[in-house]
C-alpha cells in the first residue's frame, strides 16, 4: 500500500489521541481531523489491511510499529515545523496550519537541516 499525505495524516492523528487519551477510537479521529465517520472506517480498513494498525474486540485502534513510525516521522516534522515558524515570529494557530501543510512535502536533506537549527535553539 502507498502511504498518501491523508494516510499520513490520519496516522498522526491517531498517535495524537493515544497520546492525549491513551487509546484511539474512530470517533475520535473523526472529530479531530474533521471528517465524518464513514470516511473514517474506510480509511482505518485501509490502514488495517496495509498493516499499519489493529483493531481489538472492542474497536480501540491500535498503531502497528510501521504505522507508529510514519505516525511519529509526521508527527515530529510538524513539531519541528511549527517551532520554527513561531520563532520567525508567526502566531501559534498559523504555524500550525502552515506546519500541516508542507510537512509532507518537505525533502529528508531540507528537513534535516531545518530541524538541526530548530535543535539548535534550545
Amino acid at each position: 500500500m502507498n502511504i498518501y499525505e491523508s494516510a499520513e495524516d490520519y496516522l498522526e492523528a491517531m498517535l495524537v489521541l493515544q497520546e492525549k487519551h491513551g487509546y484511539i477510537r474512530s470517533i475520535d479521529i473523526a472529530n479531530h481531523l474533521g471528517v465524518t465517520k464513514p470516511s473514517v472506517s474506510y480509511a482505518v480498513k485501509r490502514l488495517r489491511e496495509g498493516g499499519y494498525l489493529t483493531m481489538d474486540e472492542n474497536s480501540f485502534i491500535k498503531l502497528t510499529p510501521e504505522g507508529m513510525e510514519i505516525a511519529s516521522k509526521i508527527y515530529t516534522r510538524e513539531k519541528v515545523l511549527t517551532r520554527f515558524f513561531i520563532y520567525l515570529g508567526v502566531d501559534e494557530k498559523t504555524a500550525k496550519e502552515d506546519a500541516c501543510r508542507i510537512e509532507h512535502d518537505l525533502s529528508e536533506e531540507t528537513f534535516a537541516a531545518l530541524k538541526s537549527h530548530v535543535e539548535s535553539l534550545k
